[in-house]
């Protein structure tokens, strides 16, 4: 009889998940084994039979550990997903709301592209923030760290920045080998998927199974305060690819960006602090077998 072995993140979603994973009882009728990832789950792995499968549980970030710490580990069973973040951007990229029944993901973990920050390389799933939205992330583990639990509105934080705190950088950006350069950039991610931040929709075409496989990089420039302010709301629907003059959206497999000072970077909603530059690129297939 298959086994269901539920992964789960206590700590995401400010704490909640290690509450709300006990929907999962209802949703799943097999036995059902909790791993707490915080307590470690890789030798657990090797006691899975051929009929078990993995339910992960947590948001973006539960994830990116997940693929990074199982990165070189040859998994053949089916991996499900159990969307309890704070933003579950992936969820909301596959057409999925949070917390809804179990789903296959394992497709989704092939081949995942990698960014190399400060002299270190990870595999990400959704997109590397870089600029104000890195600002945000530091914003809001900042707002966490001084009251835990609280509530962090990354859409408040945006907002204030673009008004009083973040100042635009200028930035080079290399796409295959091409660079080009830009004045006052306020963010330039680089995007496996459509969504980051809870929401927002930098690169709209983008298709995390794309055949090309393909990376996109959004980049919002030239553009004063009040303009950028009018521009921000748009990023939710993806319309702000219409500001041709100040949104530039590039393709390709090797992206590196360079910001003329050192601001925070965000990797899937984990903060990296004090980065200058990144390169997004695809890596060697990992052993996650589809």
């Amino acid at each position: 009889m298959a086994k269901a072995y539920v992964f789960y993140n206590p700590l995401a979603d400010n704490g909640g998940c290690g509450e709300e994973v006990k929907l999962i009882d209802g949703m799943i009728d097999d036995e059902k084994i909790y791993c707490d990832m915080t307590k470690g789950y890789k030798d657990t792995l090797a006691c899975l039979g051929c009929d078990d499968y993995i339910v992960l549980c947590g948001g973006d970030g539960t994830l990116n550990r997940f693929i990074n710490e199982t990165e070189g580990v040859e998994i053949a069973n089916d991996i499900l997903y159990f969307a309890s973040g704070s933003g579950n951007d992936f969820a909301h990229d596959l057409g999925h709301g949070r917390a809804e029944k179990p789903y296959s993901i394992k497709k989704y973990l092939v081949d995942l592209p990698c960014v190399t920050v400060n002299g270190k390389t990870c595999r990400f799933l959704n997109g590397v923030g870089y600029g104000i939205d890195g600002y945000c992330c530091e914003e809001g583990d900042r707002i966490r760290a001084e009251q835990p639990g609280a509530k962090v509105d990354y859409t408040s934080i945006a907002i204030k920045g673009l008004l009083f705190h973040y100042k635009p950088t200028n930035a080079k950006v290399t796409v295959d080998g091409e660079m080009r350069e830009y004045k006052k950039v306020w963010i330039a991610p680089t995007m496996n998927g459509r969504f980051y931040g809870g929401g927002m929709m930098p690169t709209p075409n983008q298709d995390r199974l794309n055949q090309d496989k393909r990376l996109s990089t959004m980049i919002f420039h030239g553009s004063g305060k009040l303009k950028t302010l009018m521009i921000f709301p748009s990023l939710f629907k993806g319309e702000h690819v219409k500001h041709t003059k100040h949104v530039d959206v590039l393709t390709g497999r090797e992206i590196t960006v360079e910001f003329d000072r050192p601001v925070a970077l965000q990797i899937d909603g984990e903060t990296v602090l004090g980065v200058s530059s990144y390169t997004a690129k695809l890596s060697v297939p990992a052993k996650i077998n589809a």
